[in-house]
């Protein structure tokens, strides 16, 4: 089936759960306002829906090739960025000093999660352009910043982020990669890096790389690694492009999905040296790239949403064309369709609310985003920066976790069909299993949010926002009647004392309690956002608001979500207080 992006649904996360609303009404977005991002935001569907989506199924079936060092996308794609990047969709939140149209990153979420959901593998691209972006314009040279971002933002160049090696997988103490000093100021790079997306290709004219080396003189481990801007075209002072650079891809990974995504094998320096410059300060090299990350991390976490979201599309439809059975109650015995068998009916429901609870989390920490950039009082950036860090690793990966298990129940809701290929099911699992590994696996979000988040401020900002959910839960107007996330809220503020107290013990036993850490919070989070999405929904339909099918259908959603899953929450603290069993086990016996 072709796909429709959810644009109701998106306004109503951004501005009934999100609180974009009031933002708008505090001025934080200047000159933007409700009604321009209403009408960008049709744009941004419609280029979902007619550019992006027929090139799924294609993509995957066709892959991309690789020639003597030289990468052919996908038919269609390159047309498609063509359009892309005439539209300004690279530039949405980019910096108006370099061509960009400075909107807020809450109204960007809302864009991506469309594009994800049509074309997840042509997505990938400019994701990590905006990355690359991001990290040069905070840590980049004036000189750096001028020459790059113009054609970057504009999204004639686009942009890579280099870290993985051979051997070395998430661990970048053990790089490898080499930087020497050339006396004209710049630096030559010799190593090879592997699963880099989109690091070689025919859709822009130029690709900078940002890469992770090491220096002759650089102190052992991750503190002493350099950031450095290496370019497949050499540019020359007037922007136009020089030779080709020392630079090629050698091979492309045969993956389980995202096949229209060439994943690289990069070379530097196989003929004396690549010529890189310095990003930042030497031996710093991961403050600045962590800008980047963290961007791709919340940008991941919207595939989680994109991708349910695709999925259960889908699969209702299936469900509603196929005709299988007698379902219980049926008059006269009739057959009809599948989707009013309890169990399909429940696997649809529990679709649509995990897509929903997903959507709402990645969008409101979307806006902790902007309020940690945007916010006048210095008070209010920190406080929403330091919320933004905690909820970053959860978006990751508690969304993309929902993502997985959304897209394999689309599976089993077609049942045997859906694991032929031809139905497309399939592809969406295949996409969605990836994003719960790059950026920074999901375990390794666990020990981000415990190990440094948690530890950190002694659970200060876990311990804020529980306080916000609890003064939710004095205006849900009954939307917590059973109760669900007040316990829920309960047992996150158990967990949270109970892993700061053990991590002062036995720092192993806390980090092996993370993993259901970060769910409990992910569930609870998700939780109060959806009871707030409820509470916002009755209010509009209470002042005779229009739609009430649609309002009627996000409290129904709201009330599930309490029901199915925010009425587990309570039951994972046994596994975030069994940490101690996990470090005792002999590994002899596993």
């Amino acid at each position: 089936m072709t796909y429709r992006a959810p644009v109701a649904d998106i306004v109503h996360a951004m501005r009934d759960v999100a609180g974009y609303d009031a933002a708008f009404g505090e001025g934080l977005y200047g000159d933007f306002d409700a009604a321009t991002a209403a009408a960008a935001l049709d744009e941004a569907a419609k280029f979902a829906e007619e550019a992006l989506a027929p090139l799924d199924e294609i993509g995957d079936r066709h892959g991309v090739t690789l020639t003597d060092g030289a990468v052919t996308s996908a038919p269609g794609f390159a047309d498609a960025y063509k359009a892309f990047a005439a539209g300004g969709w690279t530039a949405v939140v980019a910096p108006e000093a370099h061509g960009g149209m400075g909107m807020p990153g809450a109204f960007n979420a809302g864009c991506l999660e469309m594009w994800n959901a049509a074309c997840l593998s042509f997505a990938l691209c400019p994701l990590l352009s905006m990355g690359a972006i991001d990290a040069l314009e905070a840590h980049g040279s004036e000189a750096l910043r001028a020459l790059y971002l113009p054609k970057l933002v504009s999204g004639e160049w686009t942009g890579t982020m280099n870290l993985t090696e051979p051997g070395a997988g998430s661990d970048l103490s053990d790089m490898k990669t080499r930087a020497t000093r050339a006396p004209d100021g710049t630096y030559r790079i010799v190593g090879q890096k592997i699963f880099i997306t989109w690091g070689e290709h025919d859709m822009a004219a130029n690709i900078v790389h940002l890469v992770l080396a090491r220096l002759p003189d650089a102190p052992p481990g991750s503190k002493g690694i350099s950031l450095f801007l290496v370019p497949k075209y050499l540019v020359n002072d007037d922007g136009s492009l020089g030779a080709r650079n020392d630079l090629r891809c050698v091979s492309l990974e045969h993956k389980l999905g995202i096949h229209a995504s060439p994943t690289c094998v990069m070379s530097y320096g196989d003929d004396g040296g690549a010529i890189g410059t310095l990003v930042g300060e030497e031996n710093h090299g991961l403050e600045a790239m962590f800008i980047m990350m963290n961007t791709a991390r919340l940008h991941v976490g919207l595939q989680g949403v994109a991708i349910g979201e695709r999925a259960y599309q889908q699969a209702r439809a299936y469900a509603r064309e196929r005709i299988q059975g007698k379902p219980v109650g049926a008059k006269d015995g009739a057959t009809l369709p599948i989707v009013h068998h309890p169990d399909v009916r429940r696997m649809l429901l529990s679709m649509r609310a995990a897509s929903e609870a997903a959507r709402a989390l990645a969008y409101y920490t979307a806006g902790e985003a902007d309020r940690a950039r945007r916010l006048p009082d210095a008070a209010q950036r920190a406080r929403a920066q330091a919320r933004l860090d905690l909820l970053t690793p959860v978006v990751k990966a508690w969304c993309t976790d929902l993502g997985v298990e959304t897209a394999s129940t689309g599976i089993q809701v077609h049942g045997g069909i859906g694991f032929i290929e031809e139905t497309g099911a399939a592809q969406h699992w295949r996409d969605a299993r990836i994003a719960p590994i790059y950026e920074g696996t999901n375990g390794i979000q666990a020990n981000d949010l415990v190990g440094r988040k948690l530890l950190r401020d002694r659970g200060a900002a876990a311990a804020d926002l529980i306080a916000e959910m609890r003064r939710t839960l004095t205006q849900l107007d009954g939307h917590d009647a059973d109760g669900h996330l007040t316990r829920g809220v309960d047992a996150l503020e158990r967990a949270t004392i109970a892993l700061i107290a053990t991590a002062a013990n036995d720092l192993g036993a806390a980090l092996a309690g993370a993993e259901p850490y970060l769910r409990l919070l992910g569930t609870v989070a998700g939780g109060w956002l959806m009871a707030r999405s409820a509470a916002a929904a009755t209010r509009r339909v209470q002042t005779n608001a229009a739609n009430h099918p649609f309002l009627a259908a996000k409290i129904a959603t709201a009330r599930f979500y309490a029901e199915h899953r925010l009425a587990q929450a309570p039951a994972l603290l046994p596994a975030i207080a069994g940490g101690a069993t996990v470090m005792g086990f002999d590994l002899d016996l596993i």
